[in-house]
Order: structure tokens, then sequence, then C-alpha cells
């Protein structure tokens, strides 16, 4: 496929004629229609403002009718359209493109909560709710939803599905597509699609839900949602521990997970750049350890068992791994507050590095055995090709999922360094490749990795995701030059 601005998209991104924004305008009324440019500027641009594109009206339909209404008249005019939740996402996945023929659909009208069955454990909510508010609903009902990521206060569930969300949870619980169970989907045409089933057993044909996570607003728009619940924590124990290597981290997993009785929730690992980084640009953050290592693991235990003894746990396991030289110091949380100051330096690596200049950013993921490897071996590849490149390796490596972040050498130029973008993601992505990973773990393809799942997917993969597109988006009007 082209690259976007090329001719063959222009020419898809054709003028939006009048009389089909008028149709639009009616089925939505004022209250879902956005067209003045400081009203319209915010939903154009893209977290890392790596993209700002134009349309000529933002839609915000209320209810699944109106979203139904909306593809409908774009399915008969061929209007290319932008699905649109939160506008939280790292791969320019949610914006239009800079020509300005793609009406954008915002799901931020959608964001009632239709359900809560806590004996179901299950809830039915659309697409335009904000993460954190499903998550506080759930606790209302003393359950948990624990679907959590660093954008959880301005991130919506649509968005989360469509990305097959991750975050810092999925090693207990799964991502988003495991934590979903039903969907109710407007298809490009306008037909809906209602799979808003509970059930937890159906083998009655192709699950077609799992067609649409993961899909980023290409094949239709998911307007709601049935979630799985959990029993609500209340035990939760959190500890930050030093540790000597990424491999004694990986080795303290597996020791953590036995020792708990599998019930680690999270294992974050960080190294000692993202603390001082932190301690640089953020506020408020201290060093709990007072004393500086070069690699750091946040790691929690939680129950539902209001007799669960997890501080105990917690402190055999981490004393065993000091005895087995797997960690060298750690401090366990005495209290929410203590707990809510480890988890401030895990959340903050990505805002202090954004304060300190950014970088060119990696979101892969290896089997969590090649974790130590990955790191050790991309890290040396980096340095050969740029001497003095700061290595910021982070993230949910319980999961193998490695933030694996560049920071330019100590006195080079910024823009001179970002432009190297391309050639150190062929040296990232080829390391990650050989070891059967992922160029994408949690952050989807959108519009930043398209070339380069292009170059990694096997061609029979993009054979069939390419035959998908064509069956359910014949016109291809659903979020085109993303993903495929």
């Amino acid at each position: 496929m082209p690259p976007p601005g090329s001719a063959a998209l222009t020419a898809l991104a054709k003028l939006v004629p009048a009389d089909a924004l008028a149709e639009i305008k009616a089925v939505v009324g004022p209250k879902g229609w956005l067209e003045e440019a400081g009203e319209v500027e915010r939903y154009l641009v893209d977290e890392r403002r790596l993209y700002r594109g134009r349309t000529p009206a933002v839609v915000r339909p209320a209810t699944t009718a109106e979203t139904s209404g909306i593809l409908r008249i774009c399915h008969r005019h061929g209007i290319p359209v932008v699905p649109q939740g939160g506008n939280t996402g790292m791969v320019g996945g949610a914006v239009p493109h800079e020509d300005g023929g793609e009406l954008l659909v915002s799901l931020a009208r959608l964001n009632r909560i239709r359900k809560i069955d806590p004996l179901d454990y299950s809830m039915t909510v659309e697409a335009g709710c904000i993460l954190a508010n499903l998550q506080k609903a759930a606790e209302e009902v003393d359950r948990l939803f624990p679907l959590s990521l660093g954008a959880e206060g301005s991130c919506m569930i649509g968005g989360n599905l469509s990305t097959n969300a991750g975050g810092v949870a999925v090693l207990r619980y799964g991502n988003a597509r495991e934590l979903t169970l039903g969907l109710e989907v407007v298809l490009p045409d306008g037909r809906v699609w209602d799979g808003l089933t509970s059930l937890r057993k159906d083998n009655t044909g192709y699950d077609l839900k799992q067609l649409f996570i993961g899909a980023e607003g290409t094949l239709g728009i998911i307007t709601a949602a049935v979630l799985k619940l959990f029993p609500r924590p209340c035990h939760v124990v959190t500890a930050l521990a030093a540790v000597p290597s990424p491999q004694a981290a990986i080795a303290l997993l597996a020791h953590a997970r036995q020792s708990s009785g599998d019930q680690l929730s999270a294992f974050e690992l960080m190294p000692r750049l993202a603390l001082e980084l932190d301690l640089a640009h953020i506020a408020g953050i201290v060093d709990p350890l007072g004393k500086a290592f070069e690699h750091y693991v946040l790691l929690e235990m939680s129950s539902a068992d209001a007799k669960a003894s997890l501080g105990p746990r917690m402190e055999t396991a981490l004393g065993e791994a000091l005895e087995q030289g797997l960690v060298l110091d750690a401090v366990i949380a005495a209290n929410a507050t203590q707990a809510k100051a480890l988890w401030r330096i895990r959340e903050s690596i990505t805002e202090a590095q954004k304060a300190d200049g950014g970088g060119i950013k990696h979101d892969v993921s290896v089997p969590v055995s090649r974790v130590a490897d990955f790191i050790a071996q991309a890290t040396a590849a980096c340095g050969t090709a740029a001497p003095g490149v700061c290595v910021l390796a982070f993230g949910h490596v319980g999961d193998g999922n490695v933030h694996f972040n560049l920071c330019r050498p100590l006195g080079s130029d910024a823009k001179t360094f970002d432009a190297r973008a391309g050639a150190f993601n062929r040296i990232v992505h080829d390391i990650v490749a050989g070891m059967g990973g992922s160029i994408s773990a949690e952050h989807g393809i959108g519009r930043l990795k398209r070339r380069e799942l292009e170059r990694y997917a096997p061609a029979l993969e993009l054979e069939l995701m390419r035959k998908l597109k064509s069956v359910l988006d014949p016109r291809g009007i659903m979020n085109p030059g993303k993903v495929i």
C-alpha cells in the first residue's frame, strides 16, 4: 500500500460532499457536530505529536443508532472515516491524514455504563467510557476491572479494545482481548452487529469479536462491550527491589510467582536511568533505597482472600531471593501511600523522558525467557551504531513487553538523532524478529508502523488481513492508511 500522502491516498481522501455533511449533521444534531478550528484542533494531533491531520468536521454520536446513521451515509458516499476514542494512542492510528478528506468520528459521547452484574462478574459499557471510571464503577460493586495503564484517566475503552491495550496487569489478568466477553460493532455499511453476550462458553462458530479487537478501527466501530470483572483484591503488597541484572530479574519473576502461589499481579523492570530522569524532572520523586543500583524491579502481589498473608509471603520471597543473589536490596511499602509513591516512579518514566528531550521509542515483546538476552543484544547493537547512546529499557517484563527507548548521546543534536529512528528501528526490530518476538507489544500499528509490519509479518498473514479488510470494508472507508 502506498505511504500516506501518495497520489493513491490523496485520491481516496477526496473532498467530502457538502450534501453528505448536511445529512450527517442532521443525524447527530448540533451537540454532535464540531467544525470550528478551535474546537477540532485537539482531535487532530496525536499523543506524541508525530502527526497533525485535517478534517471537515468532528462528529460525536451519542448513540449506536447515530453511529450507524453516520456510517451508512459515509458508505453510500464513499467518505473515509477515522474513529477516535481518547486520542492517547502512540502510533498515529486515531487522527486523520493531512489532506482533509476524512471525517473524524469521536466516540466521547457514547459514555454510558449500561449494566453491571456482580454475580455474573461482567459489565456492559459504551465505547466512550473513560477507563478510570470503569475501574471505579467496578469497585463500587466490590469487583475489579483490571485493565490499567498510564493514560487511564483519559483513554476510552473503545480505543483500548481497538488497540488491544495491555498495561501493568497483563501478567495476572491478560490484555484487553482476554478481558472481553462480547462486543457491539457498527459495520462500515452502517449495519449493527450485536454480539453483546456475557457467556464464558459459546462454541457456535467463529469468535467474531476477535476480528475487531486490535483492528484499530479499520473493520468497523466498536460502540459497546461486555467486559470481565474479577473479585476485588482486599490485600495488595507492593515492593521495589534492586537486582544485579535483567537476567536476575527474570529469575526473580519465576521465584516470586512460585513462592506467592501465583498471586503476583505486576512485575515491572526499570534501569537506574529511569529513576534518575524521574528525580530530575518529576516533583516529589525520591530514591526509595537511598543508594544507586543499576536495575530495579517493581513487583506487586494481590489477593481477594481476606485471610491472605501476602506481607509475609513478599518478605519470604525477597529474603530467599536475597540469599540467592537475585536481589541486592529491597523495600516493601508499609501502606497505600508508600505503595503509590513506588508506583509513581514507574508511571512517571514516559513523562520524565519527554521532559528530558524525548527520544526514539520501541514497544516490543519477546518470550519472557529471552527478555534479558534481548536487552543485552539490542543495547550493544545500538551502542555500536551510536556510541554514547543512552538506553532506557523498561516495562512489563512479566509478560515479555519491553519499552526499549533510546535517549540521544550527551551533547548531540536532537533532530539529527531523531532522524535516525528508521535505522534504529531496523536494528531493534531485527533482533526482536530473530527471537520470535513482536514489533508492537501493546501500542498497535497505526500509521507509524505500517512499513514495519509489511517487513516482518509473514506474507500469508498480510494476505489474510487484506482479504478480511476487503470483505468487511469493500469501499475501504474505515481508517484508511492505518495498519495495512
